[in-house]
């Protein structure tokens, strides 16, 4: 079959595609943008289904023939070069010419596969009458990548595994925040969310399934968007770091300390590779590390960092059958739901530590994590922190999110809101 052919099969195929079933995310990427919309994020996270989510809005205003889906993944379109894409362009006019005067949608999934894929959006861009998305795994296709090669005529989406609310939704759960019945479910469902995590192929497979699939994943994100893409030798470091870094979620990680403690084992190290793994798995969307608030970057290099994971069932599959640190789990749930909606994310520390200081809608908020306040001691720790942040920082206002207490607490300083996890997630 020659190329155009092809072309012209999968195109009339994906027009066809039933697509009802696709269940909505919570992310608003607008259509109508004038500039190429591009989705990034970790490997697995659901970003085709966000495209074919966007083909459904477009769908209800505009005929299905103007849209073209081509995912570039496909093996019938092996071995694919640059030339092969003005081919695809031709078969699409040839199919329905009259469409040369009107606007289009082109919708290109994993078109890193496609060597110099940015010359032929450029053109595309620039001269035709079209509307582009494009996804790419983070392994060739990272935001700072696309914003280079494309110059300023790209706007960039970051696709994460579920939240929590779309998790519920992916699982057939409405919530009812007024209802003890619905409130039973949204707590059990939260209890699964804890161990599975949120990536959307996972939610409803057995245990021994979904944990073999998600070491699969960090398999994956190793080989193909670190080692493939660094050409990294010390295999056995990179696997050690993985390991522990998605163990020790929710923790302060000094690298100087880890450089010195790989040392010790005896592993043949410099200093920098430390830091340039973190960065590799920093770029694959697999690891997120947030600095202390302080004036210089100096001060915050000194300091240790906090490390997160894209997701907790990261954790899971590193540690099972080992015992669930609910703790450390719990805050990365909430980090990631910040880092969805927060500018800027920092943690605190005075004479006292807060667990999140950040930035969202312009407006500074103080956030502490405590996954159990019964003890005296801990409620105590937890509002103290709080204090003294929101002097430093002329806040009448803290949270604490939790397990299950709720309350307000009044202090010198202001008031500090104690919210149940699952509700500050689902109002937040």
């Amino acid at each position: 079959m020659m190329q155009k052919d092809i072309f012209k099969r999968l195109i009339a195929d994906s027009q066809e595609k039933d697509l009802s079933y696709v269940l909505d995310r919570d992310m608003h990427i607008p259509v109508d943008t004038g500039k190429v919309i591009s989705l990034i994020g970790v490997r697995r996270s659901g970003k085709t289904h966000v495209l074919y989510s966007i083909i459904n809005k477009i769908k209800k205003n505009v005929d299905p023939k103007n849209i073209v889906y081509i995912n570039f993944e496909d093996d019938r379109l092996f071995p694919i070069q640059l030339k092969d894409l003005n081919t695809m362009l031709d078969a699409y006019y040839e199919m329905y010419p009259d469409k040369k005067n009107e606007k289009v949608y082109l919708f290109f999934d994993e078109i890193q596969n496609v060597q110099n894929w940015e010359k032929f959006i450029r053109r595309l861009y620039d001269t035709e009458n079209c509307s582009v998305f494009i996804t790419g795994s983070s392994a060739k296709l990272l935001s700072k990548e696309i914003a280079t090669a494309l110059r300023g005529r790209t706007l960039s989406y970051e696709v994460f595994p579920l939240s929590f609310s779309e998790f519920l939704r992916f699982k057939g759960i409405k919530p009812d925040l007024h209802s003890s019945k619905s409130q039973a479910k949204i707590r059990n469902a939260q209890a699964d969310f804890f161990i599975r995590g949120g990536f959307p192929e996972i939610i409803n497979y057995n245990q021994a399934v979904f944990i073999k699939t998600l070491q699969e994943y960090i398999d994956l994100i190793m080989y193909r968007d670190v080692i493939e893409r660094y050409g990294i030798s010390n295999t056995f470091l990179l696997k050690r770091l993985i390991k522990f870094c998605f163990s020790n979620i929710s923790t302060h990680v000094s690298f100087n300390k880890l450089y010195n403690d790989f040392k010790s084992e005896g592993l043949s190290i410099s200093r920098n590779t430390v830091y340039e793994y973190i960065s590799y798995l920093e770029d694959a969307y697999a690891l997120f590390t947030v600095p202390i608030y302080a004036k210089s970057v100096r001060e915050q290099w000194r300091n240790p960092r906090k490390i997160y994971s894209v997701d907790v069932g990261f954790k899971t599959a590193m540690d099972y059958p080992f015992s669930m640190d609910v703790g450390r789990i719990f805050e990365n749930i909430v980090f990631l739901e910040l880092r969805r909606k927060a500018e800027k994310i920092y943690y605190f520390k005075g004479k006292y530590e807060v667990d999140f200081y950040y930035t969202s809608s312009g407006k500074e908020h103080i956030l502490n994590v405590s996954y159990d306040m019964e003890s005296p001691a801990t409620r105590e720790r937890e509002i103290r922190g709080l204090v003294e942040a929101m002097k430093r920082f002329s806040l009448k206002e803290g949270s604490v999110v939790t397990s299950e207490h709720k309350e307000i607490i009044k202090t010198e300083a202001g008031k500090i809101n104690v919210i149940p996890l699952w509700e500050w997630l689902l109002t937040g």
